[in-house]
């Protein structure tokens, strides 16, 4: 049965994450204003292509600098991003996901300029809730950004999307089932991420990505999200048509996280899938 006080806790907390992103936004602008910062993003130079790298044979592998977790707490406090970074490229990542959201997941807008400067496609994993975050990321050196349809109402996801398309920059957007990935179709998504975690509950559903992956619109780069762990769940997103998979919690941890991700981009590489993949 459910528990009614569970779920308005658990509902809260998201929105006390979206709370805090408007929040930081609102101190941000107060300190450089939106059209200042959209001229300086704007004479930087154009990102690398993160949709381009997902396009590439076999499942390219995104991975994440997270320093924490909500549901996990610490992970690698002590990170050196760019330095993880390096070692992500070293094992063949594909791109890099950088979470910057500084209060649950002590990021930092610093993380992702300094990784983002290394050269491989780098997306801003945050909550993504004002036009400024996508300026933000643009001026950091982003590739892309990552749009939740959870979390945003439909005005506001298209006006965010057509923004991020302005500012040259390729967008994940992220859904958890049906009905989101409904929107995602109707919003023109190119690139469309399953996140096997629910938000608020932070339980992992395993078989999401492959239930939902029939339904996506043609021609759309599919991502599997959460419940990665190793190489066995990579080939498993490839049965299930994967073009990449974001990795998380299992890279960051890892004693060598180049090997980690070594192997999982062998398990994705098309020779692993068998002919025709």
């Amino acid at each position: 049965m459910a528990d009614p006080d569970r779920d308005a806790q658990l509902l809260t907390f998201l929105d006390d994450l979206l709370d805090g992103a408007r929040r930081r936004v609102e101190e941000a602008r107060s300190a450089e204003p939106f059209d200042a910062l959209r001229k300086r993003a704007a004479e930087g130079p154009l990102p690398p292509g993160f949709a381009d790298a997902l396009a590439r044979p076999g499942v390219g592998v995104i991975a994440e600098i997270k320093r924490a977790s909500p549901s996990r707490g610490d992970l690698a406090p002590g990170i050196d991003a760019v330095a993880q970074a390096r070692a992500y490229r070293a094992g063949g990542a594909v791109a890099i996901s950088v979470l910057t959201e500084p209060e649950r997941f002590k990021g930092s807008l610093d993380d992702l300029a300094g990784v983002s400067a290394l050269g491989t496609p780098t997306i801003r994993k945050d909550f993504v809730v004002d036009r400024y975050q996508i300026w933000e990321a643009r001026a950091a050196g982003a590739a892309a950004i990552l749009l939740i349809v959870a979390a945003l109402d439909e005005d506001t996801l298209f006006d965010l999307y057509g923004e991020a398309r302005a500012a040259h920059l390729d967008v994940l957007v992220e859904v958890h089932d049906e009905a989101e990935l409904e929107v995602a179709g109707e919003l023109g998504a190119k690139v469309i991420g399953v996140n096997a975690r629910d938000l608020r509950t932070f339980d992992v559903d395993r078989d999401a990505f492959a239930r939902l992956r029939p339904s996506f619109p043609d021609r759309v780069l599919a991502v599997a999200e959460s419940g990665i762990s190793g190489p066995e769940d990579v080939r498993r997103a490839a049965e299930a048509g994967a073009d990449a998979v974001l990795v998380g919690e299992s890279v960051v941890t890892a004693d060598d996280p180049t090997a980690t991700v070594a192997a999982m981009v062998a398990a994705g590489a098309p020779d692993e899938r068998g002919p025709g993949a």
